[in-house]
């Protein structure tokens, strides 16, 4: 079933009019969005369940800007991840299963945006890249340090 909405242009708030800061208070252009209507419509497909993408065998819980696949002696677990059955089962992603040789804690944890990481140490790399940090080919040494941490507070799940 596909439903389709007429519904108000959020560019020009059903104005049909765009005044932005390339115009003055007194002068406006058609809206590009709605050609001056005022409005859009949309069409929406009806949910009817989580289809399956075909091939895919793996899951991440996020993607730091890595090409993740088998291939160049790495396999699709080198990269952390779970099973898609296990995704579909609707189970959290254990710790271990981040990109770790790839990332650090700080580099994964900003990508996957489940957890707020500020360790002093990594206050020297602001304004660098991840790995340009001087604790990055020790990086494992930092998810040592996160698993421990983890460990101490029993959330064994605080990157799901």
């Amino acid at each position: 079933m596909t439903i389709t909405v007429k519904h108000e242009c959020g560019s020009c708030r059903g104005t049909g009019l765009y005044s932005g800061m390339g115009e003055s208070k007194e002068a406006a252009i058609v809206c590009h969005n709605c050609k001056g209507l005022g409005f859009r419509v949309s069409e929406f497909v009806e949910f009817t369940g989580r289809k399956q993408l075909p091939n895919v065998v793996r899951v991440y819980q996020a993607n730091p800007g890595i090409k993740i696949g088998a291939g160049n002696g790495f396999e699709l677990e080198d990269f952390g991840g779970i099973p898609v059955a296990d995704w579909e089962q609707g189970k959290p992603f254990p710790v271990g299963a981040e990109m770790r040789s790839f990332t650090c804690p700080r580099w994964w944890f900003q990508c996957a945006g489940s957890v707020s990481l500020d360790w002093n140490i990594c206050n020297s790399n602001i304004g660098r890249s991840f790995s340009q940090c001087q604790h990055f080919s020790d990086k494992g040494l930092c998810w040592d340090r996160w698993d421990k941490e983890q460990a101490s507070t029993g959330d064994k799940n605080a990157n799901s």
